[in-house]
């Protein structure tokens, strides 16, 4: 597969991300934050598994050769995940929770390093804060000023261990997830993940409640965008770039979600536009090819 074609993938998962802040809005309105992300992964788990089906994959043999890594994969990156993130927006700001998971590809980078011994480039390192500053600019609106005045709370923590959960996960996926099978792997990935949630949620006594029809077009378009076509893009990108480089397209979500809200009314400021390209420009360096030594 082209580079070219794997950077629209995984941009594609940031922009499918950024939706997801929009339409959680009316999804959370009818269903408590357990039960919506168990719902949206057993969705979304049923349909990758039926695509997974159609294209004839071998789902039987590749669940008993690597059984363990899905167990691991699905337990960090979507069970654990998901249960730091909605706890933690329980007790945080939107704003804390997006600026510590701004700090994202900057830990996988960091992790990736130590573990896998990715060495990310001299360019990587310079669009990192970039990107970073970006976001920061985004979220605040441009009031920098704003950064000075953000409280450490228990959802702070919260949101740290889902920031950590994700940088791990991104980590493993490059190291476990087995080659040449993105559609088998992820659907495996992701029911395992579903059935811990689903666990989850049971265990938790929330009640759960018929959706709405604004909830049911949310979920439907979150389940197909934002869960099946997101983690599936993710996973190609991860194996083919690497953890590092594919968790700076994260820095893009925010970007996304502001855009998204834009075509819903909600137009963005100058200063959030200026961080808007700011990220881009950080995203678009990390993306430019190395020069090759004795090549014109």
């Amino acid at each position: 597969m082209k580079t070219t074609t794997v950077y629209l993938l995984v941009t594609t998962s940031a922009f499918f991300w950024g939706t997801n802040f929009v339409l959680a809005g009316p999804i959370l309105a009818d269903l408590s934050p357990l039960w919506a992300a168990a719902l949206r992964f057993l969705l979304g788990a049923a349909l990758m598994m039926a695509l997974a089906l159609m294209r004839r994959e071998n789902l039987i043999a590749l669940v008993r050769r690597h059984a363990v890594a899905y167990l691991l994969l699905g337990a960090m990156g979507i069970a654990a995940f998901n249960l730091f993130f909605f706890h933690a927006m329980q007790s945080t700001s939107a704003d804390d929770a997006a600026l510590i998971m701004a700090t994202n590809p900057l830990l996988t980078t960091l992790l990736a390093s130590i573990f896998l011994g990715e060495r990310p480039s001299a360019r990587h390192w310079i669009a990192l804060p970039a990107a970073l500053a970006g976001v920061a600019i985004v979220i605040t609106q441009g009031q920098l000023s704003k950064l000075g005045s953000l409280q450490v709370a228990q959802g702070d923590l919260l949101m740290l261990g889902a920031d950590l959960s994700w940088a791990v996960y991104n980590v493993l996926g490059r190291r476990f997830m087995p080659k040449g099978a993105p559609l088998g792997n992820t659907a495996w990935v992701m029911t395992v993940g579903a059935g811990l949630l689903l666990c989850a949620a049971l265990f938790s006594g929330a009640p759960i409640q018929a959706l709405g029809v604004k909830a049911s077009l949310a979920m439907l378009v979150m389940t197909l965008g934002g869960t099946v076509l997101a983690y599936l893009f993710w996973t190609i990108g991860i194996e083919h770039l690497g953890a590092a480089r594919t968790a700076i397209f994260l820095n893009l979500v925010p970007v996304s979600a502001m855009l998204v809200a834009a075509t819903l009314g909600t137009l963005p400021t100058m200063a959030q536009l200026a961080g808007g390209m700011l990220v881009l420009g950080g995203v678009t360096v990390s993306m430019m090819p190395k020069r090759r030594v004795g090549m014109a």
